[in-house]
């Protein structure tokens, strides 16, 4: 069994949801050598989130922004937790749903992903600076 790991640290992007699929590739291209395996891919933070979805239609994207903004709006008179502005405790409702987290199985040196699918980042901060992701690749 290979075992590999990385971390490393994505730009600050905007709110909004995000495709990385080819960042994580190309950090961890030791993925080449395996014929089967898992990718687990895991954010270090509590106000952005990791998901799999359309990689083509960049709508898809805004749809979810609009969708996840009213699901869970900011200025609610019930948090507790505004100290760093009005978008933070939604961030924190937001990364819970959505996960910190994504699996992806590993056949012949290439993530499985099904054709319309990409791993994306959603950022819930309007301004979430660099956020840290850890890579860990496991399998023959």
């Amino acid at each position: 069994m290979k075992i590999y790991q990385r971390e490393f640290a994505l730009p600050s992007f905007t709110r909004g949801f995000h495709l990385i699929t080819q960042r994580i590739e190309s950090e961890l291209p030791e993925i080449k050598d395996m014929k089967i395996g898992i990718l687990q891919v895991f954010i270090k933070h509590t106000s952005a989130s990791l998901t799999i979805n359309e990689n083509a239609d960049p709508t898809v994207r805004l749809d979810f922004e609009s969708h996840f903004n009213q699901t869970v709006p900011e200025n609610m008179t019930y948090y507790k937790h505004d100290y760093e502005g009005s978008d933070d405790m939604p961030a924190h409702i937001k990364s819970s749903l959505l996960g910190s987290s994504v699996s992806i199985p590993i056949s012949n040196g290439k993530l499985n992903l099904g054709i319309w699918q990409g791993i994306y980042l959603g950022e819930h901060r309007n301004f979430g600076g660099n956020r840290k992701i850890v890579l860990t690749a496991f399998g023959t």
